[in-house]
Parts: structure tokens; C-alpha cells; sequence
């Protein structure tokens, strides 16, 4: 029996969730078909879902037609839930994109179209409630082919729409519509056309080739409400959608799309499958699907100089140079031995692996360049764990089995530290799973209105943010407040009632503000000796601090020797250089700049015979902790900061005569139109917009329009903060700008 993992998107109210029933119902695997309004779907099991009649997690339910297995995935259809629809976008197999027969084309139907396309996931379309009053099958696939892709293949026309007697009528032979798209990329096809020799069964095949391809796009029109069209798309989806590819006696290639907790708080996550067969008790590793340090993907690597596998973050003596040797330094300006410093690790770690070691260093750069994006953290570190249960989706249930193969989505227990978007055994590599969305470009500080609630709060949060990684959380102890980052309103009152009703916790959002970022204006350069004032830690740092381009997130190099100190003090530097550009001289994250180490050196294991090692006179991990974040924010002092606000892109189309009204509010709301056209009765406006007059915009355009503009928008870039005061943002843990409250936090060496 073949696999298809199937995904089902929609626009919000296209009737996404009740086509996933009519489909149950057609496969025989529910009796009764629920109802969104009611609360009884098979997909909607959150309370919160059933109440407001929407989707905010992504559910997987199977059904089985002929020898195809089908997995389907429900997905949200909010705007605000976009992140829950990425991870399911890198698991699929073929999608089916619902389009409401009265509503047509909608903002968020235009940006899962443009991004199925874009990561060529094949993809039918069904034109929705075809028996509602308004329908108009004719008017939606003319919006399809001007607002989406002139490649659509209507496969069926529609008789009496708008009453509860509308039917969709298939085509039994080829259409000249049909004929028109397909042998656009079919010459022999195309040949055929022109000689009236073209048989059915040839256009078929071509169909089914080309939308494999995900080329074309076959439409059905029909009604999940009334069964009308069903028939004729699930038979789409098995004969046109192509099935799940893999081998089940490959190396384990697996990814995590989803993690949720049991009745017993243990982890359960959600797995697709691409190659190899997990079973239970195997032992796997997990992971982000980077190589580690070192390119083993091991905390530390192996055989690299200076690092000891017994301490990984050079804290004890393992990490330490050959006894004897005063303080090394390395760099242009430095005044100690660099070669003795080399000599000092060459002697704790041996030779071996430095190339590799300097590769994995200068490689490991942070991705970055999304709204609140740049300074990312070290390439994924690989984990492992033992599975103690599975279980495969089968008939509308998930089922307890032995083992979970190439193809199949599986539900695994016992991987307790595993994440969304975690791979499991080997990376896919350039074909895996990637970002397609923006992270949230917004952010509230959520408050429990019991005080004595504060820890619940953010252990709460933790579990919510466990579910959607891109749910930031950001602690400020001093002001006791956290802040979470988000997409949108809808997604602030489903944080608020999640709180509310699975954790009993009362709770107030303050506001929305955007989350802002900070790029280098220039380069600055600052270092600090080993044994100079007034350093009062045991290293030498120097580091120099350039923008980069936009985009780019943060990069971490080396102008010095990798031998002139261990590998796991170099490891301590860069990790705190990204840590610290979390919040720049304005609070904000700093990206879009490279750092470059310029001098190292440290004190090497001081101790003598029959005595233990004496952690007061020799360089620790801790040491370069503690003094990276100061010397870091000295060069981007002297390279200055700018403070950059998110811009989203947007559309409106609105009547035509409501543009007059419209055009002052977009300015007043700091919008930049870029162009404005006319078709018949309704004008299309494109420009951008700062992300902090999105929502403002969303509430005001219905009374400006009738209720009748349509307004789509997302993340596009950055721009300087151009109006007003510069935003800044509450700093959170030690202050390294405020040298003598840090060195207070951090250290009881005082020396500064």
C-alpha cells in the first residue's frame, strides 16, 4: 500500500476543517460527520478550537482509498497561526488548497498559493460551498487565474449553484481549457492538439504527469456540506497527487513537524518519515540537522586542540595548556609568546582534527536576517534518545505499532529533549525542511493578575512556546515581566485563554510593540590583556565588530591561530558574542554584522607536583564569558548602532470610489503606495507599510471600504527608524554597558 501525506489550507471560513470531515465520511472512517459549529469535528480536539470554530494546531487524521494510505493535515487558517502551517508545508507530500465559491481568492489564500509554488508542492484546488447563495465557480476561477496561476485545469462545471441541488458535473472528455494549459509543457501533446487526434486517456496521463510536476493545478468545485464534487477530489488526490517516496531499508531520515505533551506530561512528538524504519527501542539520534563543532555533531567534536570531551567548556584542567607557561597572548597588538600559547595547546590537545576545528568555527555562522532575527545560536548540537512507543495513524486513529517506516507519519515516545524541527537521523541536506514564513514582527509583556502566579507563568509559557518555537519568550527579572513574541491579536487572546484554560491562569497583556533590530553603522574594535588593568579576568580578548549585509545574521571569524589557545576557549568567545548581540547599545538584537576575533590568550593549568590544580591561577571557560560581552559591546560602542523597524509589504483591493477615503489614512498610518491600478469597479493598491500600523490599518479599512477591501500583507524588510525618538528596549540579565554593576553580577574580582 502507497503513502500520501496530504496537507488541506485554506483561508480562514474557506470550510477547510468540514471538507477534512466530508473526506473521513467518503473513506468510511466516521459514520457522522461533525460540525465546526457544534464543536465535533476529528480535527478541532482543542476546547479552545471548538469554541471558536477555528484551527490553531496542526491535527492528522488518515483514511484509506483503494491501496493508498492517506495521512491528511488539517492546518490553521489564521494569519496569526502561519508558523503551525511552515511545519507541515516541509512534510508534504501533495497539498489540496480550499477555495471559498463565494468569498473566491483572499489574502491568505494568495500567500499559501505563492509559497506552494515556490517549494513546488503538488496541489489540487477545490472550489468550496458551491450550494451557498453567492456562489460563483465562474467569477472565483477567473480571480484564480488572475490573482494566483493561470495554471489551473477546471475539471468539472457546476449545475444550479447557489441552491442545496448544486452538483459539479466532471468533464469525460478533454475541454479546450484543459487543452489550452497542458500542452503548454507538453510539445508532443501540443502536436496532437493541433491534428484533433487527442484522446482522453493521453490528456489524463498528462494531467497527472504535470501536476506531479506541480506544474498545473486541477480545480473540482463541489461542497464539503453537501457531498457534491467529493467523490471526483478524492479521486484527484489518489490518481493525480504523486505518493510518499522513500526506502523503508534506508538510513533513518526522519522530521519532527509537531511536539505535544501526553496525560503525563511526557513529550510525544509528531515524525514524517523519509527513509529508513524506526522501531521501538531503537536508539536515535536528533537534532537541528547541522553538524556540531568539529563537523561531528557531538557537544565539543573530537580530537580538537585544547578541548577535553571530560570538560567541554574548559572550566577544569582537561581544557587546560602544558604546565610552566606564563600567560599567552596572540595577536597584532599582543605582548606575550602567541607561539608559546600555540606550544600550550598543542600540548593539552594534540594536533589533530585543527583544520576541521577551524572550518567548523569560521562555518558556524548564524542564518538570521528575519524579523528579530541575527543573532543565532551555535550550529545544533546533535542529542539522542531511546524510543519507547510508536504509534502510525491509520482509519482516523493513531495506533500503537512496533515500528514507523519510509513514508509514514508516526507518533514517538521517549525522546524527551527533542524539538519542533528537529531531525532525526540523517539530515536531508538542501532538500530537507526549511523557513518559509518570517518570525512575529510583535511583542507583548503578559502579566499574571496573581503575583504569586509569576513562576507558573513562565513555566506555562515554556510548554506554549515548546509547541511553536517561534513564540519567543524574553524574562525580565528586575521588572518581574515577560514578553512574548507573536504574530498578531488573534494569536494574543489564544495565548491568553490557552493560559487561562489549560493552566488555570489568569492573565493581562500590556500592549503590543514591534520588535525591533539593530545593525552596525560602522567598525569598532576593543581588547583586553590578560594581567592588564583593569581586566580582573584570567584572558585576553580582542575583538572587532563590521556591518555585513542585510540578511546575512551574524558571522564569527578568527584573525588569530586556532592552536594559540584550547578550541573549547574559543567555543566560550563565540558563544557569548551571539548571546550578547541579543540586545545591542539600544536593547534590541543586533544583526547583520561580522565579529572577528583580533587577539587571544590565556593563563595556562598552574600547578605542581602532588598538588590539585589551582583554578585561581589558571584561565576557565568562565573567564572568557565573562569578559567577551565587555569587550564586545566596547567595539559596538565605537561602531555605533542603528535602530531598524520591520515593514511589511501589503495589498488592498477596494471599490474603486472608496480610494479617496483610503489614501489619506495610508499616509496618515505611514504607508507608501508604489502603484494603484483600476480593474472595473475595484483599485488595487501595493506599497509598504511599518509593521506597528498593520493592525491599524487591518481595523480601519472595513469602515473605509463598506466592508468590502481586502487587505494582505507580510514581512518584507527593514527600514531605519526614520520618525520620533529612537525605540528602545528594557534590558534583560547583566548590563555589560554598565561596567561596574556587570563586574558587581558577575564576578567578585572587582578589578574594574
Amino acid at each position: 500500500m502507497h503513502s500520501l501525506n496530504l496537507g488541506i489550507l485554506a483561508h480562514v471560513d474557506a470550510g477547510k476543517t468540514s471538507l477534512t470531515e466530508r473526506l473521513l465520511h467518503a473513506a468510511g472512517v466516521i459514520d457522522e460527520i461533525g460540525s465546526v459549529d457544534d464543536g465535533s469535528t476529528q480535527t478541532d480536539t482543542l476546547a479552545l478550537e471548538r469554541r471558536r470554530g477555528i484551527t490553531i494546531k496542526s491535527a492528522v487524521v488518515s483514511f484509506e482509498v483503494d491501496d493508498v494510505a492517506v495521512n491528511l493535515i488539517d492546518t490553521p487558517g489564521h494569519p496569526d497561526f502561519i508558523a503551525e502551517v511552515e511545519r507541515v508545508l516541509g512534510v508534504l507530500d501533495g497539498a489540496v488548497l480550499v477555495i471559498s465559491a463565494v468569498e473566491g481568492v483572499q489574502a491568505q489564500t494568495r500567500v499559501l498559493m505563492r509559497t506552494l509554488r515556490r517549494l513546488r508542492i503538488p496541489t489540487l484546488i477545490f472550489v468550496n460551498k458551491i450550494d451557498r447563495r453567492g456562489a460563483d465557480v465562474g467569477r472565483v476561477l477567473r480571480g484564480t487565474a488572475a490573482r494566483l496561476t493561470p495554471a489551473i485545469v477546471p475539471m468539472a462545471r457546476v449545475d444550479r449553484p447557489g441552491t442545496r441541488a448544486a452538483r459539479a458535473l466532471a468533464h469525460t472528455g478533454p475541454t479546450p481549457a484543459m487543452l489550452d494549459v497542458l500542452s503548454t509543457n507538453d510539445d508532443a501533446l501540443l502536436a496532437s492538439y493541433v491534428e484533433d487526434r487527442v484522446s482522453f486517456e493521453r490528456v489524463r496521463a498528462a494531467l497527472a504527469e504535470q501536476t506531479g510536476r506541480a506544474l498545473v493545478h486541477p480545480v473540482f468545485p463541489g461542497s464539503a456540506a453537501t457531498g457534491a464534487g467529493v467523490d471526483a477530489l478524492v479521486a484527484g488526490i489518489t490518481e493525480l497527487l504523486p505518493a510518499a517516496r522513500g526506502r523503508a531499508d534506508g538510513p533513518v531520515s526522519g522530521t519532527v513537524f509537531k511536539v505535544e505533551r501526553g496525560p503525563a506530561g511526557e513529550k510525544i512528538a509528531y515524525a514524517r518519515m523519509f527513509s529508513g524504519t524506526v522501531r521501538t527501542r531503537d536508539r536515535v539520534p536528533f537534532g537541528d540537522g547541522r553538524p556540531g563543532p568539529g563537523g561531528t555533531g557531538l557537544p565539543g567534536g573530537t580530537g580538537l586542540p585544547g578541548e577535553s570531551v571530560g570538560d567541554p567548556d574548559g572550566d577544569g584542567p582537561d581544557g587546560q595548556g602544558s604546565d610552566d607557561h606564563g600567560p599567552g597572548h596572540h595577536g597584532p597588538d599582543g605582548d606575550g609568546d602567541g607561539d608559546a600559547g600555540a606550544r600550550d595547546a598543542q600540548d593539552a590537545g594534540g594536533a589533530h582534527g585543527g583544520q576541521g576545528a577551524r572550518e567548523a568555527l569560521d562555518g558556524s555562522r548564524g542564518s538570521g536576517g528575519g524579523p528579530g532575527g541575527g543573532a543565532g545560536g551555535r550550529a545544533g548540537v546533535a542529542r539522542e534518545g531511546k524510543v519507547t512507543a510508536i504509534s502510525v495513524f491509520q482509519r482516523g486513529a493513531a495506533v500503537g505499532q512496533a515500528s514507523v517506516s519510509a513514508g509514514r507519519i508516526g507518533k514517538l515516545w521517549g525522546l524527551t529533549d527533542v524539538r519542533i524541527g528537529d531531525t532525526i537521523g540523517v539530515p536531508r541536506g538542501a532538500d530537507g525542511p526549511r523557513s518559509h514564513f518570517a518570525p512575529p514582527t510583535l511583542e507583548s509583556v503578559v502579566r499574571p493578575l496573581r503575583p504569586e502566579d509569576a513562576g507558573a507563568l513562565f513555566l506555562a509559557l515554556t510548554r506554549i512556546a515548546e509547541q511553536d518555537p517561534l513564540i519567543g519568550l524574553r524574562r525580565d527579572e528586575e521588572r518581574q515581566e515577560i514578553s512574548v513574541s507573536l504574530y498578531g491579536e488573534v494569536q494574543k487572546e489564544v495565548v491568553g485563554a490557552t493560559l487561562a484554560e489549560e493552566f488555570g491562569l489568569d492573565v493581562e497583556f500590556r500592549g503590543t510593540t514591534t520588535i525591533c533590530a539593530e545593525r552596525p553603522v560602522g567598525s569598532g574594535a576593543a581588547v583586553e590583556f590578560n594581567g592588564k588593568e583593569p581586566n580582573p579576568f584570567l584572558a585576553t580578548v580582542g575583538l572587532r565588530v563590521d556591518p555585513a549585509p542585510a540578511g546575512s545574521g551574524v558571522g564569527f571569524a578568527l584573525e588569530v591561530e586556532l592552536g594559540s589557545m584550547p578550541y573549547a576557549f574559543f567555543r566560550a568567545v563565540e558563544d557569548s558574542v551571539r548571546e550578547t548581540l541579543g540586545q545591542g547599545l539600544h536593547g534590541w538584537r543586533v544583526t547583520d554584522c561580522a565579529v572577528t576575533m583580533t587577539h587571544s590568550g590565556y593563563s595556562p593549568r598552574q600547578s605542581h607536583a602532588h598538588q590539585g590544580f589551582d583554578k585561581s591561577m589558571s584561565s576557565t571557560g568562565a573567564d572568557f564569558r565573562g569578559l567577551t560581552p565587555l569587550v564586545l559591546m566596547a567595539a559596538l560602542r565605537r561602531a555605533g548602532t542603528r535602530v531598524y523597524e520591520p515593514i511589511h509589504r501589503f495589498g488592498i483591493e477596494a471599490p474603486s470610489d472608496t480610494l479617496g477615503a483610503l489614501l489619506p489614512v495610508l499616509a496618515a498610518l505611514r504607508a507608501v503606495p508604489r502603484t494603484t491600478t483600476t480593474r472595473g469597479g475595484v483599485c488595487v493598491v501595493d506599497g509598504t507599510v511599518p509593521a506597528a500600523t498593520v493592525h491599524g490599518l487591518e481595523q480601519r479599512l472595513p469602515g473605509l471600504t463598506r466592508g468590502e477591501g481586502d487587505l494582505e500583507s507580510a514581512f518584507d524588510h527593514y527600514a531605519p527608524v526614520a520618525r520620533g525618538a529612537v525605540p528602545e528596549r528594557s534590558r534583560t540579565g547583566h548590563n555589560p554597558l554598565d561596567r561596574k554593576e556587570y563586574l558587581l553580577d558577575v564576578t567578585r574580582r572587582t578589578g574594574g
